[in-house]
């Protein structure tokens, strides 16, 4: 939401016009000023960061006539209309159709600034109640797509609904198979660019020598074979999200070239010199530390900075084994109904080793096991009984997260009820509220 907000005038009289906006610039209301109201139209759009003042006389489309098509467009969107002497019916009739207010001729600089004000604040709450909403809706989806309850990918999800909605540039880390792609389709989703294209580029999957053309596009005849125009897949992200993948493995030369669509935001197809700009959010993602391959020369450290605007890290599976229950569970539904199968039984065992297991290939590798266990492939599951990658973990740290995870799943099952999760569990309330608060987890406790 805009931090501040501004007055549309619209008024076909120069000194009417220049005198109103004296008038609330003096007190610090930012102004714009339009001779008509087709001018107007063209300035404001949905969510307008401000209120409008017209005239109700004016040449060609009147006052009454903006109004209209202004309340089509954004039935909150304050409107006071401007009437001149005798033309108290025409207020009258403005005030039913849904005007904010109206203000007779001559009027004294100090009561427009007074409805003006009242106008900015109705505004202003409009504005913040509309924001809180979006990011209501924003949480529920990415609640729903990234699945788990460990206080690492909360953060995860904040973060994502943080930057939704801001048109900073993000770079995500994470190893392979931890989610990458999806991050960046929430951060897609969650922000103003939803419904424009979403164009995902693997860097690692391109040969050097079609790179060019597919992210900047080419003109007929640009090279051998190429019998039309293309569109880049830079410019077909136009209005909406660029998604980066394997950045580090980008061509040092393309780099460079890459660099300068960030900061210019135009692109020029191959054979063409005609620079065509481009409006889109860039998201990359990276397995590695790009940090480390800038000192080594091996990356563009101009490039790094560029996309290195916001960050947004990814945790490994191993370090919220708490959600692997969940997960799992999710998985083997999912491949339950493609397969045409029932969900097999998980025992115990299995489930512990499964949290006990590091993932090194992460939800991706999780997600392949599901399906495996669904299919009945049991010589395909994890080698549990071998040697953790990462070493062994403490006895402490191993008895905590399991009794975590069950704890979260039981809260699950029950809708957040404190006194149904401690009767599955036979636990005292008053110890599973303790536990609650000691690993952070949501419950319907008392306050």
């Amino acid at each position: 939401m805009p931090q501040e907000l501004k007055v549309l005038i619209v008024e076909d009289d120069p000194n009417v016009l220049l005198g109103c906006e004296q008038a609330l610039q003096l007190e610090g209301i930012p102004t714009e000023g339009a001779g008509t109201a087709e001018k107007a139209r063209r300035l404001v759009s949905a969510n307008f960061p401000g209120v409008v003042v017209s005239d109700i006389r004016l040449p060609g489309l009147d006052g009454m006539a903006l109004l209209g098509q202004l309340q089509a467009m954004d039935a909150d969107l304050p409107v006071v209309l401007i009437t001149g002497h005798g033309d108290i019916s025409l207020a009258v009739q403005a005030m039913k159709s849904g005007a904010h207010d109206f203000i007779e001729k001559p009027f004294a600089p100090d009561y427009l600034v007074e409805v003006v004000r009242r106008a900015l604040e109705k505004r202003r709450l409009i504005l913040e109640v509309r924001d809180l909403r979006e990011k209501l809706n924003n949480r529920r989806t990415i609640d729903s797509r990234i699945l788990g309850n460990s206080p690492a990918i909360e953060k995860v999800r904040r973060l994502i609904v943080d930057l939704g909605n801001s048109a900073a540039d993000v770079l995500i880390q994470g190893e392979t198979g931890a989610g990458k792609e999806l991050a960046a389709r929430c951060l897609h989703d969650a922000s103003p660019r939803r419904n424009g294209n979403f164009v995902a580029i693997n860097c690692g999957g391109l040969p050097e020598a079609l790179f060019e053309s597919e992210i900047f596009g080419h003109e007929a005849g640009a090279f051998t074979g190429a019998g039309k125009r293309r569109i880049g897949k830079v410019e077909y992200a136009c209005g909406g999200t660029l998604f980066l993948d394997e950045i580090e493995s980008m061509p040092i030369g393309m780099q460079i070239k890459m660099l300068r669509v960030l900061q210019e935001r135009t692109v020029e197809r191959l054979g063409s010199n005609t620079p065509v700009a481009v409006d889109c959010r860039v998201v990359a993602a990276t397995k590695v530390d790009l940090g480390e391959l800038v000192e080594k020369g091996l990356f563009r450290a101009d490039l790094y900075y560029r996309l290195n605007v916001a960050t947004l890290p990814l945790p490994p599976l191993r370090e919220r084994r708490e959600d692997t229950p969940l997960l799992f569970e999710h998985f083997s539904m999912l491949a339950a109904a493609r397969h045409h199968r029932e969900i097999p039984l998980a025992d115990p065992g299995r489930m512990r080793g499964l949290m006990a297991y590091d993932w090194p290939g992460n939800v991706r590798e999780l997600r392949n096991v599901a399906d495996r266990f669904v299919l009945g492939i049991e010589s395909s599951f994890p080698p549990f009984g071998s040697p953790n990658p990462a070493g062994p973990r403490p006895l402490a740290e191993t008895v905590e997260s399991f009794e975590r995870s069950l704890i979260a799943d039981a809260l699950r099952r029950n809708a957040g009820s404190l006194t149904r999760t401690a009767e599955e569990l036979q636990l005292a309330k008053t110890t599973l509220h303790d536990k609650i608060r000691k690993y952070n987890l949501s419950g319907d406790m008392p306050g």
